[in-house]
C-alpha cells in the first residue's frame, strides 16, 4: 500500500484532513500525520516540524499555499512519487518543483479519490 503523508493533518473532526486520515485507515494506507499541534487522530500520532522519514509514497497537502514554502526542501527530499495538492492548497510553484523531480503531482481530492477508487 502507498504510504501517505498528510501534511496539515488535525485531530478536529471538523477538518478534512481528520477525514483523509480516517478514509486513508479504513482502506488500508499506512498514515503519518504532520499538523501544526501535536495530538492523535484515529490512533496516529500527529507530529510537529519535519520529522525524518522514509519510503513516503504520496504527500497529500492540506496546508495553505502561504505556509508551504517553509516546506518545499522538507517536501522534495522526501522524495515522494506523488503530491496531492487538495482544493485550496494548490500552488504552481511547488508543483512545477515537483514535476521538475520526477514527481507526480495532482491536483485532487483525497476524499474524492479514495471514494471513486482511483487514489
Amino acid at each position: 500500500m502507498k504510504k501517505t503523508l498528510v501534511l496539515g493533518a488535525s485531530d478536529n473532526p471538523l477538518r478534512y484532513a481528520y477525514s483523509a486520515v480516517h478514509q486513508l485507515l479504513s482502506k488500508g494506507y499506512e498514515v503519518i500525520a504532520i499538523g501544526k499541534r501535536e495530538g492523535e487522530t484515529f490512533g496516529v500520532p500527529i507530529q510537529r516540524g519535519m520529522p525524518g522519514l522514509s519510503d513516503v509514497h504520496t504527500i497529500t497537502l492540506y496546508i495553505n499555499p502561504g505556509h508551504q514554502k517553509a516546506y518545499y526542501d522538507y517536501i522534495l527530499g522526501l522524495r515522494p512519487k506523488r503530491i496531492i495538492f487538495n482544493p485550496g492548497t494548490e500552488n504552481a510553484e511547488l508543483a512545477a518543483l515537483a514535476r521538475q523531480r520526477g514527481i507526480e503531482v495532482e491536483m485532487a481530492c483525497t476524499l474524492v479519490m479514495l471514494a471513486v477508487g482511483n487514489y
